[in-house]
């Protein structure tokens, strides 16, 4: 199989360190992700390209620029340009977007799904990207889209569903594979962040490989322990992290993470203490 995995650049996040740890205590997460003035971390929002043979297909698209200033300096996002096209462009696309065959989403939260949008433009609507794209999200997810928690209702961008659904382009998902996708692609589901967070394992000649998203978002979250202030549940995300990364370590896998600011992918490994760990790839 000739598929090669790309980390993509996104715009980059400075959030609330407390938020992103739980209640894991400032004294351990501040040594992983050293926090500013104002408590906030460093955080990517990076995507994963594959290109399958002539195909790209890219998972997830970040954060993007879409918010107007203002919010984008509530939401630490750092770059006021849109970071993803030119990580695309200085991959060698030269259209960045319109390259993209098929843009696969784990949840439609907007630090995963805002670099779908055009830039902010001050009194012109968002447009939506990736013109030659077919969107794939899973069932769940795009009805907590559709009809959010007020819990969760500010992670969504109200308009996307609606340009989404406009295109003609976009598969919902509920089932473990995908006719789009094909052979060597399988979806695993998991609800302790999101209901219905869609993460796709890939096959690769080097072992498998899980786009994790917000399940495992950063190496330090490979404890199993530590979990976000933004999941749901906290006790079911420690039981599917554990599922999943024991899955992975039998299999010789690795994960990718999309929030982590230094390392987009790891081999999954396990220490003489049972604890998991981000091995070298």
């Amino acid at each position: 199989m000739s598929r090669r995995i790309v980390p993509i650049e996104g715009n980059r996040q400075r959030l609330d360190g407390g938020s992103m740890y739980g209640n894991a205590p400032r004294a351990l997460w501040a040594r992983w992700s050293p926090p500013d003035e104002l408590g906030r971390i460093d955080l990517a929002c990076r995507a994963m390209l594959v290109e399958d043979g002539d195909r790209k297909i890219l998972f997830e698209s970040g954060i993007g620029v879409f918010m107007e200033p203002k919010l984008r300096d509530r939401f630490g996002v750092v770059e006021p340009h849109h970071v993803l096209l030119d990580s695309l462009r200085a991959h060698g696309l030269a259209n960045a977007d319109a390259e993209i065959d098929v843009v696969v989403l784990s949840h439609l939260h907007f630090d995963h799904a805002g670099g779908l949008l055009s830039a902010y433009e001050e009194g012109t609507p968002p447009r939506l990207l990736f013109p030659n794209a077919t969107f794939l999200v899973g069932k769940r997810a795009y009805d907590r889209a559709r009809n959010p928690h007020l819990r969760d209702r500010a992670s969504f961008i109200p308009q996307l569903p609606d340009l989404l659904e406009a295109s003609g382009r976009l598969e919902v998902i509920d089932a473990d594979t995908s006719d789009t996708l094909g052979g060597g692609y399988r979806f695993h589901w998991s609800d302790g962040h999101t209901p219905g967070l869609l993460l796709t394992e890939v096959a690769t000649d080097e072992g498998p490989v899980l786009f994790a998203g917000d399940l495992v978002p950063g190496v330090p979250w490979m404890h199993l322990a530590i979990t976000m202030g933004y999941d749901r549940f906290a006790e079911r995300i420690i039981d599917e992290k554990t599922q999943i990364l024991t899955s992975l370590l039998e299999r010789s896998g690795r994960i990718f993470f999309t929030h982590d600011p230094d390392t987009a992918m790891a081999r999954v490994a396990r220490d003489e203490r049972g604890r998991f760990f981000a091995g070298p790839v």
